[in-house]
């Protein structure tokens, strides 16, 4: 690792987790030449606001310690002159790197770093380790610290597992990877640097691309916003061939999950209509699944890919992501009403009892035991069930865009009805309240609907029903 390289280990104390709302209260600076430790600064930092009693409990920073100390804007040029030249680096880098460029933003000022993150990092140099929280990783090297949750303390602490990194063949090839990233990209679209796509956050949300009167002409959604725009221009394709040619600027807005990532995407492509976009439906939803009455009467429920041609004159019930996710639905109605495997897509259509007769589960429609009109009173609640997509309202509680914060999803009277952010110790409060949180949807509430059925088809949810 050359000496020339240097790098700015940091870590700052705030009163909250969001960095357009909350404010810095200390700031700890610890210098690396690449070698050692070479220079240390710490200070408290006056955030122009009160500090939250939970906040004052973990760090305790309170409003009587800071009420005397320097404004971040005096303490600015100190922070430029001590990071020049170097790279950032921090235990979850992008909550101290986007609040100090919020920070300067504010003043006006365009703050930009590469940076690296000591969690990821020690993921890779030292894998199997239970946590890789920074205590954790403190306790697991024995590291001696006076005060947790203090800036200066925390960013020594987080200098010496850096330096423990440096210092290991595997850390420094990491490391160098790490700031490498990226540098692969040999085309990119006119006015686009690799710098500004290093500076696009690794975190779920949606992207915008523009053209060059600000246009939206592209929107996509991914669990890491960088790494996807990566993707787009380090491959050769139409669609990216129009990208290079079209696309002037990128923007994005963080969203904390996957789930709202997708909520929001469709909605922004409804509303933008983008020319680079493909159509969303024959995209998401490939599958299709329809009823029918066989020549005896029965009714029977099947699944087919979405097409022009098959889906002409067809029942339709509802659109799936998958052939699995068609079956999954299949084998739950047959469990929850008794149906067949034979007229549910399940099994074979011969003379032979189905596979839930020969359980006991099947009353026997599939050898004509049971009368059609019979089977078909369950059947036709099964149909209402596939037709429709929610029974019950709930609450979604899914990762927020910080640590503290949750986001909140509401489906109510069978559909989705909107989202929002609270701070994570209130997400115990009553419907109500919760629902004070919420942006009400203007959009599809059916396309919506479909995105969490299905989402919540192959993931697990914390849910509140009420």
């Amino acid at each position: 690792m050359s000496k020339q390289r240097r790098y700015a280990i940091i870590d700052i104390e705030t009163t909250g987790g969001l960095s357009k709302r909350d404010r810095i209260t200390e700031i700890g600076i610890v210098i690396h030449d690449g070698e050692e430790i070479v220079e240390m600064y710490e200070t408290l930092i006056n955030p122009e606001r009160s500090i939250p009693s939970n906040i004052t409990r973990i760090t305790g920073i309170n409003d009587e310690m800071v009420r005397d100390a320097p404004k971040f804007y005096e303490v600015a040029k100190k922070i430029v002159e001590m990071t020049e030249d170097t790279i950032f680096v921090a235990h979850n880098v992008r909550f101290d790197y986007g609040f100090i460029r919020h920070e300067f933003e504010n003043l006006g000022y365009t703050f930009s770093k590469k940076q690296l993150c000591t969690v990821r990092l020690t993921k890779k140099v030292f894998p199997g380790l239970k946590s890789y929280s920074l205590g954790s990783l403190i306790r697991h090297f024995g590291i001696p610290v006076n005060s947790r949750h203090r800036a200066l303390e925390d960013a020594r602490a987080t200098a010496i597992i850096f330096d423990k990194m440096l210092k290991l063949q595997s850390g420094k090839d990491q490391i160098k990877s790490f700031i490498n990233k990226g540098l692969d990209l040999t085309k990119l679209p006119e006015g686009i640097t690799k710098e500004n796509i290093k500076e696009l956050p690794e975190t779920p949300g949606v992207y915008y691309m523009h053209d060059d009167t600000g246009k939206v002409v592209y929107i996509g959604k991914s669990i890491d916003i960088q790494k996807r725009i990566i993707q787009h221009f380090g491959k050769t394709s139409r669609k990216n061939e129009r990208m290079l040619q079209r696309v002037r600027s990128i923007s994005f807005e963080e969203t904390g999950n996957e789930l709202i990532a997708l909520l929001l995407e469709s909605d922004e492509i409804k509303k933008h209509n983008p020319e680079i976009n493909k159509a969303q439906r024959k995209k998401s939803y490939p599958y299709f699944i329809y009823q029918y009455l066989d020549l005896h009467g029965y009714l029977n429920f099947s699944y087919e890919k979405t097409s022009k041609k098959n889906l002409d004159g067809k029942d339709i019930l509802t659109y799936v992501t998958s052939k699995k996710a068609a079956a999954s639905y299949m084998r739950r109605i047959v469990r929850d009403l008794q149906l067949c495997d034979k007229y549910c897509e399940l099994g074979p259509k011969d003379e032979h009892p189905c596979f839930q007769k020969n359980l006991g589960n099947c009353i026997g429609a599939c050898v004509l035991e049971e009368d059609a009109d019979s089977y078909n009173e369950r059947a036709i609640t099964a149909s209402s069930y596939l037709n429709s997509f929610f029974h019950e309202n709930f609450f979604l509680i899914l990762p927020g865009r910080s640590l503290s914060e949750r986001a909140v999803i509401l489906v109510e009277e069978g559909v989705y009805q909107g989202y929002g952010y609270l701070e994570q110790d209130h997400v115990q409060f009553g419907v109500e309240e919760l629902k004070e949180c919420l942006t009400y949807t203007q959009s599809d509430t059916k396309e919506a609907s479909y995105i969490i059925r299905n989402h919540l088809y192959n993931n697990e949810v914390e849910t509140i029903y009420f």
